[in-house]
């Protein structure tokens, strides 16, 4: 700190260090001081402020100068690592000697914690001590790496107003910023903000950012919050409904698109806010299809012939497309295990199967949309599978309406398609899966069921080991005895 005891703007903070080679420090030092010897000397660009002569000063001239001032570590200070992402390493260089610096009162009083320390406020014994005719000062500097050459950089600045060729990275802004922000220059504070604005930042530079946003005036962090802060609580949520959207809606190339917003569902944070983001966009989905369908089952025939037919064809093909949407839907949500309210819209669908199974018993469908039933019972394969297996843990009555009303769908299905065709094996796994299902049932549920499943058998009795264990298995537990207190008390 500087002798005096002015307040500062930001207390010593630590930088990494700059990558300005505006200043070296020579290796020969004396045992009370480090002398600093620059490449060579840099001249204001334009006039500096209060320079009536015609020779305009140097920084670090020893013979012009008027103030000196000293550089120390200053581990003391309460900020001293805020701001630096490898505050732990210290400048072995730096750590036990102090920095000489010749400079000049007119230039110091750019900053403003200069010109308050150099002004008429300062008298008698608060005055800083004067020797041999220049004025000393003393401003201590955070024990962290690069930490000197930050404050050598922003102090030569006040000579050069070499902005835009010092300032050439996020990082070295982030460097510069803090001290500029301690010494109240505020045409470097503008500078380093006005660079770090327009460029990008690595995921540490953001933190550093962060870090020092606090310590701007508003109208300063007012477009670097805009970059970190949403602009509304849901802006995720927005977010991902735009990219499922996206996805299922916008692209001809599906398939990757369909694969990355895959990958961002995943890795996504909020499994909640994932969950009601596909939750919305299942039941969208889902009420288009139902829409289509029962319009197809009953048509307005109010039109011609023609007239009707292609508002069949419409409405089987909507219905074909958000069966797609649908599968992928089930799928993420399945991924992420949250389809435990899907699993219970899709049991509820009593009028859906209904218009389903008036759809599939006409052959219309046939030449218009061949692949409609096997995208809609693919749908119902993996939410079963998923409930089966444990993925989904289905109360008991949802297990039941889900098998109850998709059966009489599979079952059309099946007897409308040929022996060869490329969906039979869909249609075995979705039976054997049923009949898991039916297995975790109470008896008596299962008693209702598993009749309904006989078109499940073949002419070939061993093509068919799903049907006949399961059968065997209800037989096996009917043939226990019955205990007499469950007997007596069957609710308990």
């Amino acid at each position: 700190m500087i002798t005096g005891g002015t307040k500062k703007r930001l207390r010593a903070i630590p930088t990494r260090k700059s990558t300005s080679s505006c200043a070296v420090i020579d290796g020969s030092f004396s045992d009370e001081s480090l002398c600093v010897v620059f490449q060579k000397p840099r001249t204001c660009r334009s006039p500096c402020i209060g320079d009536s002569s015609a020779t305009t000063p140097f920084f670090n001239d020893s013979s012009t100068a008027d103030v000196i001032l000293r550089l120390f570590v200053d581990s003391a200070s309460p900020l001293g690592s805020s701001f630096s992402s490898d505050s732990g390493s210290v400048d072995p260089a730096v750590s036990t000697s102090d920095l000489h610096v010749y400079l000049h009162s007119d230039i110091l009083r750019r900053a403003k914690y200069f010109s308050v320390i150099l002004s008429d406020r300062w008298s008698g014994q608060s005055r800083p001590q004067e020797s041999d005719g220049l004025l000393k000062l003393n401003l201590g500097v955070p024990l962290a790496s690069g930490a000197i050459q930050s404050h050598l950089t922003v102090l030569e600045l006040l000579y050069t107003d070499d902005f835009a060729n010092t300032i050439d990275s996020a990082s070295t802004a982030l460097d510069l910023l803090p001290v500029a922000l301690e010494l109240l220059f505020e045409e470097c504070v503008r500078s380093c903000v006005t660079f770090l604005e327009a460029v990008p930042w690595s995921e540490e530079e953001e933190r550093r950012v962060l870090n020092l946003i606090p310590f701007l005036r508003e109208e300063e962090s007012k477009e670097l919050l805009a970059r970190v802060s949403p602009a509304r609580e849901d802006s995720c949520e927005v977010m991902l409904e735009g990219l499922i959207s996206s996805a299922i809606h916008n692209y001809q190339n599906t398939a990757f698109v369909k694969a990355f917003v895959a990958k961002i569902l995943r890795d996504f944070s909020s499994r909640e806010s994932a969950k009601r983001v596909l939750e919305k966009a299942f039941n969208a989905s889902l009420q288009t299809a139902k829409e289509c369908l029962e319009e197809y089952s009953s048509p307005d025939f109010r039109g011609g012939h023609n007239e009707t037919e292609a508002l069949q064809r419409s409405n089987l093909h909507e219905a074909m497309t958000r069966g797609r949407h649908l599968q992928w839907l089930l799928d993420r949500m399945i991924e992420l295990r949250v389809a435990d309210a899907a699993v219970i819209e899709w049991s509820e669908q009593a009028a859906f199967t209904a218009d389903l199974q008036r759809a599939f018993r006409d052959d219309a469908w046939r030449n218009i949309v061949p692949g409609l039933p096997a995208v809609l019972l693919r749908c119902t394969y993996r939410l079963a599978k998923a409930v089966s297996a444990g993925a989904i843990l289905a109360a008991r009555q949802v297990r039941r309406k889900l098998v109850e009303g998709w059966l009489p769908v599979l079952v059309v299905c099946k007897d409308s398609v040929s022996p060869m065709s490329p969906y039979k094996a869909l249609y075995l796994e979705l039976e054997e899966t049923f009949l898991r299902i039916i297995s975790t049932l109470p008896m008596s549920d299962a008693q209702e069921l598993l009749p309904k499943c006989l078109s499940f058998s073949t002419r070939n009795v061993e093509d068919c080991p799903h049907l006949v264990t399961a059968f065997n298995t209800w037989f096996r537990r009917a043939a226990q005895p019955v205990k007499p207190d469950y007997a007596d008390n069957p609710g308990e």
